[in-house]
C-alpha cells in the first residue's frame, strides 16, 4: 500500500499529477435524462446483453465502449477518470435507478489485492458511519472478467479539479473553513477507527455536488472586461481513495503520501502514524487559500529546504534519529546541506521565493489571518508527537470563533 510517485524534473515548476478530469461543466438535466435507458429504446431492450469478451489493454485496463453493460445491472455512460489503479466509469444503476461511479481496477495481481484491502476499509467505514463520516459510500463490489469493480455514490469534482478549472483562483477563507472542518471530521472518524488515510490531497476530496455559481472577480482583464470566478453552490465534501489506507498495527516504515503533502518524519525515515495525515491537512488548507501547492518540489533535500524556509529549522533530535538514507541531507552539526546540495540554480530559486508561514497566509487571506496561522503551525509542527490531533484541530478558534 505504498503511494507510487512519478517524479518529473521540468523547467517550469508546475504540478504534473494524475487527477480526475473536470474540464467541462456537468451535463444539464435534459442531457442527463437523454442518457437514461427508457422502454422502447434500443439500449433498454438490450440491457441484459453482455458485451463481447475483449482482451485488456497492455496495462491491464478494462476495454469498453460507451453504452455497453458492466454486468446486466450497470450501463456505462462515460469515463470519469483514470489512475495507476485503473479507471473510474460513470454508470447508470438499473436496479436503484441512480448514477454511480464504478472504480474498475486493472487485472494485475497487486492492484487486485490492493482493491480488496480498500473494500475492507470501505466496509469498515460504512459499518460505523452514523451519517457524519464525510467518507465516500461504497454501494457494492463485484469481480467482472478479472477486474475488481467497486461501486460508489456519484459525487462532483475534486477540490483540485475545481481549482484548476478556476485557473487556480483560491477559495474564500470562509469556504476553506468549511472544507477544513469537514476534512478534519473525516480524518478524526478514520483515526478513531484506528485507520490512517496516508494520501490526503485535494484530488482525493470531492465536492458532493457539481453545481457552481459564476461571480465577478476583483481582477479586471481590461477596462471593459471583468474576470469571473466559479464557486461551488454547496460546501459539502467527501473524502475518497482509501487504497493506501493503513491500519495502526502495521509496520509504518514505507514511503507514503503524495510528495507535496508528505510529512517530514516520512522523509527522514522515522516511521509514521496518525500525525502524517494532519501534516497533509495543513498543506491542503494553505493550497486552498493560495491556489497552489505549498511545497512544489520533486526531491527530498529541496523539500526539506522548503520546509525550513517556511517553518524554521528541523528539530535536531529528529535529524539525529533519521535513518541512513536521510543522513546525506545533513552536515555535521545537524544543519541541512543547503544550498550546496541543490541540484540546480532553479531549485535554489524555488526555495528562496518561499516566505515564512505567517507571510504566506497574510498574502492570501484577508480575514482570520492570526487564527488560521496558529492552526497551521499546529498542523505543520515538525515533531509528530507534538502535532495537534484532528479533534484538537476541530476545537481550534479558527473553527469555533470565525471573525
Amino acid at each position: 500500500m505504498v503511494s507510487v510517485e512519478k517524479i518529473h524534473i521540468e523547467r517550469e515548476r508546475t504540478r504534473k499529477r494524475p487527477r480526475l478530469a473536470w474540464d467541462v461543466a456537468p451535463p444539464s438535466a435534459s442531457e442527463a435524462q437523454r442518457a437514461l435507458p427508457v422502454p422502447g429504446d434500443e439500449g433498454f431492450e438490450r440491457k441484459h446483453v453482455s458485451p463481447p469478451k475483449r482482451d485488456d489493454d497492455r496495462e491491464g485496463h478494462y476495454v469498453f465502449n460507451l453504452g455497453e453493460n458492466l454486468t446486466p445491472r450497470y450501463k456505462i455512460l462515460g469515463k470519469m477518470g483514470e489512475g495507476t489503479f485503473g479507471r473510474v466509469l460513470e454508470c447508470w444503476d438499473r436496479q436503484t435507478r441512480e448514477y454511480v461511479a464504478i472504480k474498475v481496477v486493472r487485472s494485475i495481481r497487486k492492484y487486485r489485492d490492493a482493491a480488496m484491502l480498500e473494500i475492507d476499509v470501505l466496509q469498515q467505514l460504512a459499518k460505523n458511519d452514523r451519517g457524519s463520516s464525510r467518507c465516500v459510500q461504497i454501494r457494492n463490489w463485484f469481480d467482472y472478467r478479472n477486474h475488481i469493480c467497486i461501486v460508489f455514490e456519484k459525487l462532483g469534482p475534486s477540490l483540485f479539479d475545481f481549482l484548476k478549472r478556476n485557473k487556480y483562483c483560491p477559495f474564500p477563507v470562509d469556504l476553506v473553513r468549511e472544507f477544513g472542518r469537514q476534512l478534519l471530521e473525516s480524518v478524526a472518524y478514520m483515526h478513531e477507527l484506528r485507520l490512517i488515510h496516508t494520501d490526503l490531497k485535494p484530488e482525493n476530496i470531492l465536492l458532493v455536488s457539481s453545481e457552481y455559481v459564476k461571480l465577478p472577480s476583483y481582477k479586471r482583464i481590461s477596462s471593459d472586461e471583468m474576470q469571473f470566478r466559479c464557486l461551488p453552490k454547496s460546501s459539502a465534501i467527501k473524502l475518497i481513495d482509501f487504497g493506501s489506507t493503513a491500519y495502526d498495527n502495521q509496520n509504518h516504515s514505507s514511503i507514503v503520501s503524495t510528495r507535496h503533502y508528505r510529512a517530514p518524519e516520512i522523509i527522514l525515515g522515522l516511521g509514521w502514524s496518525y500525525p502524517c495525515d494532519l501534516w497533509s491537512v495543513g498543506c491542503i488548507l494553505i493550497e486552498l487559500c493560495s491556489g497552489e501547492a505549498l511545497f512544489q518540489t520533486h526531491e527530498n533535500l529541496e523539500h526539506l529546504a522548503m520546509m525550513e524556509r517556511v517553518l524554521g529549522p528541523i528539530p535536531e533530535h529528529m535529524i539525529c534519529r533519521s535513518n541512513k538514507g536521510a543522513e546525506k541531507y545533513f552536515k555535521r552539526g545537524s544543519r541541512l546541506r543547503w544550498p550546496e546540495g541543490a541540484v540546480s540554480r532553479e531549485s535554489i530559486s524555488a526555495v528562496k521565493k518561499l516566505g515564512h508561514l505567517k507571510d504566506i497566509v497574510s498574502r492570501n487571506v484577508d480575514s482570520s489571518r492570526s487564527s488560521l496561522t496558529e492552526l497551521l503551525h499546529g498542523l505543520l509542527t515538525y515533531d509528530p508527537t507534538k502535532r495537534i490531533t484532528a479533534r484538537q484541530a476541530l476545537d481550534h478558534p479558527f473553527f469555533r470563533n470565525p471573525t
